[in-house]
């Protein structure tokens, strides 16, 4: 009895030990699993094994990080050709003077924006004053000439009531005032077609119609007259200053032109121009980080090849509100083509381009995590080539995947401050 005794107890012990033993390792598991919130994992799959990035509310509204769900797209292939931007030449005016004279006013200055018919400068001319003159006489002289056909006209009347009442006027007389009457009117269409050439004089000299009923109406000469905007835009160069001497031969004493509508000149290649049309799209690139790609238009392809670089100009118009591109600035420029035969034509899933991040040399998106709005993971993904702002994704991403559109740089910075802090 009592060995049975001594054995049961024996045996209560190991049991009881054993026990403590299991809960001791448990334990152990349990606070390992804990600290996954700050270290990855070995295995699994990668929401499973890559520790979230976590930004505040007001993180993601600072760094305006954009959420927006993968789509399928119809890329079309592109060509990169070297452009040049120019001002659009339908929107550009060279202000120039039809008359010689001296500025006397300067109403505007380099970058002023201006209206059509505001004034620019006003012009003193010795020239328009003569003009001026000349008209005015004009006027008197086919005044005078008037009231002579009057009389004339008058005095032929009287000769023929005379000799149709045999009152002693012979037809002589007669047949000679007629001819007196038919020289006055002579004179008079003589004389106003002068006068009409004078005021079409003053109108080639840039006086307006209202202009000129006024100086008809008071007779004063005025040599001043004011230059005015023909178009709509902005002030891009001026070359004269105040007492400065102009005259007709001078090609321009001002520029206006519209900068925010632009034309991207392209040189292309033949190779290229079998699947060019007309409005295909455009991206200029200008080379630099501080300008954002710019989308635009094909408007005209050249008929004719350049003898000397074998390439044909192609005009792309493109609106540029921001003014980042300048006219005269270096670019290329990534043009559309329509060859269906080229793979890219079938629609494929696609991503922003600010989207895209390499991280150890594999491309990624940051997409959300654990179903938060806060917390986002890199995920690898194979990537062909951007056209036109966006990326085709051919695996990694499926359609309607959300996934971080804009602001993923700042998830990338934050992944490498991670990666520091962990390795320290």
């Amino acid at each position: 009895m009592n060995v049975f005794k001594y054995t049961l107890a024996l045996c209560t012990a190991l049991c009881a030990f054993a026990l403590a033993s299991t809960g001791c390792r448990e334990s152990n598991h349990d606070e390992g699993s804990n600290g996954a919130d700050t270290a990855p994992k070995a295995h699994g799959d990668d929401h499973d094994h890559v520790d979230p990035i976590r930004l505040t509310p007001e993180a993601i509204k600072q760094h305006e990080i954009t959420i927006k769900s993968a789509e399928m797209q119809t890329l079309r292939p592109t060509f990169v050709a070297p452009a040049r931007v120019a001002f659009n030449a339908e929107a550009v005016a060279h202000v120039g003077s039809t008359l010689s004279g001296r500025i006397v006013e300067l109403a505007v200055r380099l970058g002023d924006k201006v209206g059509a018919g505001d004034v620019l400068c006003v012009i003193e001319s010795p020239q328009l004053g003569q003009a001026q003159s000349e008209y005015l006489q004009k006027i008197i002289l086919a005044d005078a000439a008037k009231a002579t056909v009057d009389l004339a006209q008058n005095g032929m009347s009287r000769a023929t009531r005379l000799y149709e009442q045999n009152r002693g006027i012979a037809l002589d007389e007669v047949q000679k005032r007629e001819v007196e009457f038919k020289v006055a009117q002579a004179q008079v269409l003589s004389a106003e077609a002068t006068a009409v050439a004078a005021e079409n004089t003053l109108y080639v000299y840039g006086m307006t119609r209202a202009a000129v009923e006024s100086l008809r109406a008071s007779g004063e000469v005025n040599p001043r007259i004011a230059i005015a905007a023909p178009i709509d835009g902005e002030i891009v160069e001026r070359e004269v200053t105040l007492g400065e001497l102009v005259s007709p031969q001078r090609e321009k004493l001002m520029v206006i032109a519209n900068i925010e509508t632009l034309w991207v000149l392209a040189d292309v290649t033949g190779e290229h121009l079998p699947g060019l049309s007309l409005g295909a799209k455009a991206w200029i690139n200008a080379g630099s980080l501080d300008i954002h790609e710019h989308e635009g238009h094909v408007s005209y392809v050249a008929p004719m090849i350049d003898p000397h670089t074998r390439t044909v100009s192609v005009r792309i118009a493109v609106e540029c509100e921001d003014r980042s591109l300048k006219p005269g600035m270096f670019v290329s420029v990534r043009i559309e083509t329509s060859d269906r035969s080229h793979p890219s034509e079938s629609k494929i899933v696609t991503v922003t381009e600010a989207a895209i991040q390499t991280i150890d040399g594999q491309h990624v998106v940051f997409v959300p995590a654990d179903h938060s709005d806060n917390a986002f993971i890199a995920k690898p993904v194979t990537i062909g080539e951007t056209v036109g702002g966006f990326v085709p994704v051919i695996s990694g991403l499926r359609e309607g995947e959300s996934y971080v559109a804009a602001g993923s740089f700042v998830l990338k910075a934050e992944l490498g401050k991670g990666a520091a802090e962990h390795h320290h």
